[in-house]
């Protein structure tokens, strides 16, 4: 069935197309704002944002709504929590822009570095100054702490590595797998803390998440431990840099620090904007640009075809909003005959024991007529729950595959 979906940002006009050609009805309305989107958002299937805010009153004034969709990484403009109190997903498009802010990173490094912005400025005003501005330290062999070893953090170590600069990232025990292997064929070493790596970082960029973890981290504590001279990057999110202590740090150290965030951003793309950190000596910014190439507007545009198209087939991928480990006392595997109705009765007898559903799959067996549903249950189990569930028509067999007793206190 076709949906209707309201685009609320620009995006590519391809993916339009092609979400058009596939039958969906696509309104791109890129003028909304916050405060109009709620009285546009009624008779939509599904809401695409990149910067607009997606407050509360948006998702309560929507009548069927199912799905917000952020076209970038981050959801910190959705209100994800009032979102799964409606029950609607809410799914970003992570790691199709890391390469652009990875390269912006990249280039604020050597930007600082090499004084180019004051350079700049000071040629187009007809002032040469080569003294000043050959007073480079150069980046070859300096330190690069990473904090924030995502997809972007990656792509940051790969190409710091490739200029030849030591990479360094605080060790954790819980990393996956893969994404130790690549450190490794990076060469990118751990530091058995924050605190450490700060303390032997010449550069330290950012590349943590928004959310309540990471407002304010850089804070006067973090900002003492860095070396005095060392520079600081931010590429991820305003907030996680308390202001007024960089500015502080700025006025009594040598520390310098490349921006394309700032905590008072404009909410458009273009206006007036008053920062006394934007405007310091020692600060060299950008226009939170980071992810806004063609190559990544186009991943990214692609990467939001490609999540809602697995909606349409009731596959909800990257949510946000979902809980990760399920609220459940015991696990089921229920093998039944592929019948219209057999679900049906499990379920009802489920109910009746006050069993809560907390996630449930069917995979139908191939080149057979049985299938097997494995469901996670929230509530009390009893011993007589396999034998009665086994005894509906259909079911050929009921069994307990685990439980989870502290769930159940």
């Amino acid at each position: 069935m076709a949906m209707r979906i309201l685009f609320a940002d620009s995006l590519a006009e391809s993916v339009i197309d092609r979400l058009r050609a596939g039958g969906d009805e696509c309104v791109v309305e890129p003028s909304l704002t916050e405060s109009m989107l709620p009285a546009h958002v009624a008779g939509f299937d599904v809401l695409v944002v990149r910067s607009t805010r997606v407050t509360a009153a948006t998702l309560e004034a929507a009548d069927r709504l199912g799905l917000v969709l952020r076209a970038g990484a981050g959801t910190n403009t959705i209100d994800t929590q009032r979102a799964a109190e409606l029950g609607i997903f809410v799914c970003n498009v992570p790691g199709r822009n890391a390469v652009a802010v990875a390269e912006l990173t990249i280039g604020l490094m050597f930007a600082i570095d090499r004084h180019i912005a004051g350079a700049t400025a000071d040629l187009k005003s007809g002032q040469w100054n080569k003294q000043v501005y050959s007073q480079a330290r150069g980046l070859f062999g300096a330190t690069l702490g990473i904090i924030g070893m995502g997809a972007i953090g990656l792509e940051v170590a790969q190409r710091a590595a490739a200029c030849g600069l030591r990479v360094i990232t605080v060790a954790r025990p819980d990393r996956p797998r893969d994404i130790s292997r690549r450190l490794a064929d990076i060469g990118v070493q751990e530091a058995p803390d924050r605190t450490a790596l700060l303390a032997a970082s010449d550069i330290v960029s950012l590349h943590v998440p928004g959310g309540p973890d990471t407002v304010g981290m850089v804070n006067a504590e973090f900002l003492a431990a860095m070396k005095p001279d060392a520079v600081l990057i931010n590429t991820c999110r305003g907030e996680v840099v308390d202001e007024a202590a960089l500015l502080a740090a700025l006025d009594s150290t040598d520390l310098r620090a490349g921006l394309d965030v700032f905590a008072d951003e404009p909410a458009g793309g273009a206006g007036p904007i008053s920062s006394a950190l934007a405007r310091h000596p020692k600060v060299t910014a950008t226009h939170h640009i980071g992810a806004s190439t063609r190559q990544a507007q186009l991943a990214v545009a692609e990467g939001t075809a490609e999540v809602i198209e697995a909606y349409h087939h009731g596959i909800v991928k990257d949510c946000v909003n979902l809980a990760r480990v399920p609220h459940r006392t015991a696990t089921l595997s229920v093998r039944h005959h592929d019948r219209v109705g057999v679900l049906a009765g499990v379920l009802q007898e489920l109910s009746r024991r006050h069993l809560n559903v907390a996630n449930m799959q069917n995979r139908i067996f191939s080149g057979s007529g049985a299938a097997v549903a494995i469901i996670e249950v929230a509530g009390t189990i009893d011993q007589e729950l396999p034998e009665v569930l086994g005894s509906i028509e259909h079911v050929i067999c009921a069994s307990v595959l685990d439980t989870n007793p502290a769930a159940a206190e």
